[in-house]
């Protein structure tokens, strides 16, 4: 296997991270053979991915349903008739009675465990007393309707229903819709299927990539719009998320998934190594390894080349890892951490011995793992935090989902006469400084002897 190995005291260190991080974030403008030709034949042009998404968002918004259907025909090749569009009532208990007890159990338990977390974060609203006075409140309340996107290309995501829906049910969202691509790992698959009941979701629509997300935004028949749309998905999903915001919320634009795993001569490679190979495993998976302890690298090597070739998807482990991996030799601790705060990652993965000291030291990340018994999976899986994670270096900026950006905030002002009075004069004095002087005048009216 070929993974690209860095040493950052190398004069050429500096390129090969800007290009390693270059390769992070979706910019949509590169198509392939295969992309190229599919445009060909259903736009008749070989446009790019940005282009495609803007076409079918259009087209969605003016011509509604018919739209989602052509474009679910000539683009997932499946006909889908007005009245198929939404799973049904009964298709969703029949995946429930056959799904594997096992299944709903592990759903159950997981549930039970991102509620708990998700009520414990849950914004609670503010007040405080004006002086003189009245008060102020700054008061949370849920979204009405949410979105959730699912993949369902390369494999079946139960757990991202769990990881969007459950958070939202926590915040208090009444309605969610949840939509997948018609596949046999989308929405016909009956694990999701019954993972979606067993959670109380009523509403699932087969329907993916861009149209799904454009038919959530606008609205169509059989459809309604909503208010917010969250969940992964491939560029398509992300690009059209893009597009509609403005019009809708969103949770985030999200690229391949990334895990960095920074770690010192007290961490076991064979644990290091599966947890790039399972970051990998996504394809694209971004996997790097930084260390300041130069044998761990070639044994961290040795055991991807070990048990990559043991793994059901090993092969396309291997390619995401050839592809976006690296291997990365720092000259100490606190370079490890410049550089993981520098590339700003989804997962970030501690695993030395003074792992919570270092903890202190990383700023931008969107879920910290610390410790050898803390792999991504629990998080991906169990943990209470959703796995929808900020990727491409957005972490800089952005948060991962969670309950509280399934509510809206406003503040309410009450003022009495008296406290009213006592900010009369800097009103008076800033209103006329910017020439609105009705707004000064809406205070004094209500001051004046005469109106008392």
């Amino acid at each position: 296997m070929n993974i690209e190995r860095i040493d950052t005291s190398e004069p050429t260190s500096g390129e090969q991270i800007a290009a390693l991080r270059a390769k992070l974030a979706p910019e949509g403008n590169v198509v392939s053979e295969a992309g190229r030709q599919k445009t060909i034949e259903v736009f008749g042009e070989p446009l790019s991915p940005v282009e495609v998404v803007e076409r079918i968002c259009g087209d969605v918004r003016d011509r509604g349903l018919a739209a989602v259907l052509e474009y679910t025909s000539k683009l997932d090749g499946k006909d889908l008739s007005d009245s198929q569009l939404r799973v049904s009532g009964d298709a969703l208990e029949a995946a429930h009675r056959g799904a594997d007890p096992q299944l709903l159990a592990a759903v159950r338990r997981i549930r039970e465990n991102v509620l708990r977390f998700q009520e414990a974060i849950l914004h609670q609203d503010v007040t405080i007393d004006v002086p003189g006075g009245g008060f102020l409140t700054q008061r949370y309340l849920p979204l009405k309707r949410i979105g959730v996107c699912v993949p369902g290309g390369a494999a079946a995501y139960p757990s991202t229903v769990i990881m969007t829906a459950v958070p939202a049910q926590a915040a208090g969202v009444e309605q969610i819709a949840v939509v997948a691509p018609p596949t046999e790992f989308g929405s016909y698959n009956d694990d999701l299927l019954a993972t979606c009941h067993e959670l109380g979701i009523t509403e699932v629509y087969r329907m993916g990539g861009a149209q799904a997300v454009a038919a959530l935004a606008y609205g169509v028949e059989g459809v309604p719009a909503v208010d917010k749309i969250v969940g992964p998905g491939n560029l398509f999903v992300a690009l059209a998320k893009k597009h509609v915001f403005g019009d809708v919320d969103i949770d985030s634009i999200a690229g391949p998934s990334e895990v960095i795993v920074i770690a010192d001569d007290t961490a076991k490679a064979d644990y290091l190594a599966a947890d790039m190979l399972a970051q990998a495993e996504h394809s694209p998976g971004s996997s790097i390894f930084i260390t300041w302890h130069a044998p761990l690298i070639d044994e961290v090597m040795n055991e991807l080349n070990r048990q990559r070739q043991t793994l059901s998807r090993g092969e396309l482990a291997q390619q995401a890892l050839e592809s976006f991996g690296a291997l990365i030799l720092v000259q100490d601790r606190a370079e490890a951490a410049d550089l993981a705060n520098e590339l700003a990652t989804e997962h970030l993965h501690l695993q030395c011995d003074d792992a919570e000291d270092l903890l202190a030291e990383i700023r931008y990340a969107g879920a910290v793992f610390v410790g050898p018994y803390s792999p991504v999976a629990v998080g991906d899986y169990a943990a209470g935090p959703s796995h929808v994670l900020p990727t491409g270096a957005t972490a800089r900026f952005a948060s991962g989902l969670s309950s509280n950006d399934f509510l809206r905030s406003n503040s309410v002002i009450h003022f009495t006469r008296d406290s009213l009075n006592s900010v009369a004069a800097d009103v008076k004095t800033l209103a006329e400084k910017e020439g609105f002087t009705a707004h000064a005048e809406s205070v004094a009216i209500r001051l004046r002897a005469e109106n008392l």
